[in-house]
């Protein structure tokens, strides 16, 4: 069986990287009809682009076309769906019945299947959108265990689960608080994520209503016994060094569970690496149990940025083990760096010395984006990652 992950893009630098780092398929929005309006999104040309890399890579391409829609956004979809379908990308990811009827009218040959904003928990609505002609659904972020495993057990659609990522106060796609404080329509792409506001309603205490992140890890072997076939990651607003690091943590564990090799150790492993990669808290969330006050954000929080990412590859002479590194974050000299990609086993090396771009030796790398010199003891390809070591 093929276990897919699923990975999103904010624009066609993630994307590639999204692939090279494991995804099987990504997906994308364009300027029109999705929900993250403030992500930079693809104009047709880079959905063009976008298809003619992932498919190269044997990787696939879905779009996003899963707002609600009102009178005055269907002018142009009948348009734009067939602009899609011309390009070859490989899914519509859907929502509302307009655009459901739309492409059946249309009778267009790219496939479709229905968002997480139809908030999907049972197997009568799973068997409802295969009868439009839906092949896969993606399920509610607030379904259970028990929940998934019925629905899985009783039919033969496709099923997709989120397995990490920001999760919504209320269910998916349901939420009118953006629209209510700040006239931004959350089911229109605009959502400003009050939710995420603190407030003290003339009291000296604050607090908020948001929700802590998902993260599936410990789980993953668990959903993939029900041979679940799509693992979801939201974030198209995210950095490149995210969309890189939850692929790579991800693809290490499946491709694990797939060969038969999968330890404790590794899970105790990534769970610290995803857990540094956010600056939110994360937790299984619906999964085991309902959530509760250990999932949620009470009496306000802490989001810091960590600055993990050290540096990109640009190249590497194997004669001399130097590489060439774009800097990210300062590190310095005597520094313990790991690093990881694609085709890069997971390692970790001490900076022995750092040559600027001035062919001058300098004590750190402190300057944004720099291209500095470094010695690694170990072949690294371009598009590696340098990051602090994970202990």
């Amino acid at each position: 069986m093929k276990y897919e992950l699923l990975l999103p893009a904010g624009d066609l630098d993630r994307l590639k990287f999204a692939c090279i780092y494991g995804a099987d398929a990504v997906y994308i929005g364009g300027y029109e009809y999705s929900l993250r309006a403030n992500a930079n999104n693809f104009s047709l040309e880079d959905i063009k682009e976008a298809v003619k890399f992932a498919h190269l890579l044997n990787k696939k391409i879905y779009v996003t076309v899963n707002m609600i829609f009102h009178n005055e956004d269907l002018e142009h979809l009948d348009k734009y769906l067939i602009e899609l379908d011309s390009i070859n990308i490989d899914s519509f990811i859907v929502s509302d019945f307009a655009v459901i009827e739309a492409i059946n009218r249309l009778k267009l040959k790219t496939p479709f299947f229905i968002s997480t904003q139809k908030s999907i928990t049972n197997l009568e609505a799973v068997n409802f959108y295969k009868s439009l002609g839906a092949y896969r659904v993606v399920l509610a972020r607030e379904c259970s265990r028990e929940d998934i495993k019925r629905i899985k057990d009783n039919t033969d659609t496709e099923v997709e689960v989120f397995i990490h990522g920001a999760m919504c106060t209320s269910y998916s796609g349901r939420c009118v608080m953006s629209n209510y404080v700040t006239k931004r329509d959350s089911n229109r792409g605009g959502c400003s994520q009050v939710c995420r506001f603190t407030f003290n309603n003339d009291t000296p205490y604050e607090y908020a209503f948001s929700s802590k992140d998902l993260n599936m890890i410990s789980y993953i072997s668990d959903m993939m016994d029900m041979k679940i076939e799509s693992y979801k990651v939201e974030g198209r607003m995210k950095s490149l060094y995210y969309i890189a690091t939850v692929a790579n943590a991800y693809r290490v564990i499946m491709d694990k569970k797939i060969d038969g090799t999968l330890k404790k150790d590794d899970i105790k492993y990534y769970q610290k690496v995803l857990n540094r990669c956010s600056n939110r808290e994360n937790t299984a969330q619906f999964y085991n149990k309902s959530a509760g006050v250990d999932e949620q954000y009470f009496s306000g929080r802490q989001e810091i940025s960590n600055k993990d990412f050290l540096g990109l590859v640009i190249s590497y002479d194997e004669k001399t083990k130097e590489a060439i590194v774009e800097q990210r974050n300062k590190f310095s000299v005597g520094d313990i760096i790991e690093v990881f990609g694609p085709n890069t086993t997971l390692n970790k090396f001490k900076v022995k010395y750092i040559i600027n771009d001035k062919n001058e030796k300098v004590i750190s790398a402190s300057h944004a984006q720099e291209i500095v010199k470094i010695n690694i003891p170990f072949k690294v390809v371009e598009n590696d990652i340098l990051r602090v070591e994970i202990s």
